[in-house]
C-alpha cells in the first residue's frame, strides 16, 4: 500500500527510477533530458541553455577534455595540483588499493581517512578515529559497494567515465579534535564567485550549509532543506584559498575548488565540475539563473 501512495504523492521519482534503471538505452543527451525532467520538472534546453543547471548539463556533453578524468581522480589529482599550489597543500597519502582485500592495515596508523578515487559528495569515505574499535569488516563492505558506483553512468558525468576505480588511504585531519569546514569556491570562468561552507557533514545533527561571496558577504542563496544561518567569521586564509581557486581554474569554464583549513594551513579537498550532478534547486529560484549568466560556455565567448 504505501509504495502506492508514495507514486501517488511523487509520481516522478518512481518515473526517474526507471529511467536510472534503464540507462543503457539512452544516449546522454536523451537521458540528462528525461533526468532533468524528473527531478527538477523542468525541460531541459540544451540548444541556447540560460541557467546554471542547464549550462552544466551542456558541459557534460560537450566540454570533454582528457586532463578533466586525472582533476577528478582523488589519487592522480594529487600531483596536478601541487605542480600548480604546492605540495604542502595536499593531504598526505599512506596508500593507495585497487580492492579492499589488498589494503595493508598492519601499515596505517591508529587514525586514518579511506576513500574510493571516483567517488563525489562524500561517498566511499571511511574516517577511522580509534583503530583498535575500528570495524574492518564494516569498512570493506563499504568501500566494495563504493566501487561498484558509477557517477558517469547516473548522471552521465564525463570525467567520471574512465577514472581508475581505486582505494586510498590519507592522513587524518583535525583542528584539535573537531571536524573540518569544507570550503567550497564556485569559479566561473576562472573567476571565484561564491562560497559554500559545509560544516558537521559526518555529524549526528547532520550537514550545515551556508553560501557567502568572495568578500565574505552572507548571501540569502539556498537548497532545498538546507539551512543558512550565516554568522561564521571570515578566515583569515579566505585571500590564500581565492588565490589558489583562480590557480586552479585557469580557462575552465566552471569548476569547484575544496579546501580545507586546518591549524592556520590551507589544504586542497577536490574538484568538481558538476556539484549535484547539475540538478539541484536554489531557493530563491533565479539564482539559477543568476549563476547561469555567469557561466560564459566556450562557443558563447567572442
Amino acid at each position: 500500500m504505501q509504495p502506492i501512495l508514495n507514486f501517488i504523492k511523487h509520481p516522478s521519482r518512481l518515473f526517474l527510477g526507471i529511467v536510472k534503471k534503464t540507462h543503457f538505452l539512452y544516449s546522454d543527451s536523451v537521458y540528462l533530458r528525461l533526468y532533468y525532467f524528473f527531478k527538477l520538472g523542468k525541460v531541459l534546453h540544451l540548444h541556447h541553455p540560460l541557467t546554471f543547471n542547464e549550462k552544466l548539463q551542456w558541459l557534460k556533453l560537450y566540454d570533454r577534455r582528457p586532463e578533466y578524468t586525472m582533476m577528478v581522480d582523488k589519487y592522480s589529482v594529487k600531483n596536478y595540483v601541487a605542480e600548480i599550489i604546492g605540495r604542502e597543500h595536499t593531504i598526505p597519502t599512506l596508500g593507495v588499493w585497487d580492492s579492499p582485500d589488498d589494503i595493508e592495515w598492519d601499515l596505517l596508523p591508529q587514525q586514518f581517512v579511506l576513500k574510493t578515487t571516483h567517488g563525489g559528495g562524500g561517498c566511499g569515505v571511511i574516517i577511522c578515529k580509534n583503530k583498535a574499535t575500528f570495524n574492518k569488516d564494516d569498512a570493506i563492505h563499504k568501500l566494495s559497494v563504493s566501487l561498484k558506483s558509477d557517477i558517469y553512468k547516473e548522471f552521465r558525468e564525463w570525467p567520471y567515465k574512465n577514472v581508475k576505480k581505486r582505494i586510498i588511504a590519507e592522513q587524518y585531519m583535525t583542528n584539535d579534535g573537531q571536524e573540518l569546514e569544507d570550503y567550497k569556491i564556485h569559479c566561473f570562468n576562472g573567476t571565484p564567485k561564491f562560497i559554500l561552507l559545509c560544516r558537521d557533514r559526518f555529524s549526528k545533527k547532520g550537514l550545515s550549509e551556508d553560501f557567502y561571496s568572495t568578500e565574505w558577504e552572507h548571501l540569502n542563496m539556498k537548497r532545498p532543506n538546507r539551512d543558512n544561518p550565516g554568522g561564521h567569521n571570515r578566515p583569515k586564509e579566505l585571500d590564500e584559498m581565492i588565490r589558489f581557486a583562480k590557480l586552479l581554474s585557469k580557462d575552465i569554464p566552471f569548476i569547484r575548488t575544496d579546501f580545507y583549513i586546518i591549524n592556520g594551513q590551507v589544504y586542497f579537498g577536490e574538484l568538481t565540475f558538476f556539484p549535484a550532478g547539475g540538478m539541484s534547486s536554489f531557493e530563491p529560484e533565479e539564482y539559477d539563473r543568476t549563476l547561469g549568466s555567469w557561466l560564459v560556455l566556450p562557443h558563447e565567448m567572442s
